[in-house]
């Protein structure tokens, strides 16, 4: 069974940093490729970063390119997702998943079969 652990949101002013973890057990974690989504109340989920399995590929939402650097360690089959200079409107629900797929298919959610169950970050003004 596929278990995905997210940990390391939380409340920050706006300018502020955080970083998420996200560890995965249960899969052969160095053969899928991670991916980080974000909902907002009221909002559909929306991609934020993916990275292939060999960190060949990845891929940022524009919104957050500059701010964000998604990183994974295949050896702790651990993904990070580090978030900078953030913002009231980055306050959402993160949520990392994993995919078989590769290359742009990485940012489609559909794409993906596991997830966590989330966390929490919320920016404030």
């Amino acid at each position: 069974q596929v278990q995905l652990v997210e940990s390391g949101g939380g409340l920050v002013h706006a300018g502020g940093s955080l970083r998420l973890t996200c560890a995965a057990a249960g899969l052969t974690f160095r053969l899928y490729a991670m991916g980080w989504f974000r909902q907002a109340p009221g909002k559909e989920r929306e991609f934020v970063a993916g990275i292939a399995w060999n960190n060949g590929d990845i891929y940022y939402v524009d919104s957050m390119k500059g701010r964000i650097t998604i990183s994974r360690d295949n050896v702790q089959s651990t993904v990070y997702l580090q978030m900078n200079s953030l913002k009231p409107e980055d306050t959402a629900v993160y949520y990392c998943a994993a995919t078989r797929a590769t290359g742009w298919g990485i940012r489609n959610s559909d794409q993906y079969k596991d997830w966590g169950q989330g966390t929490q970050v919320t920016v404030s003004s």
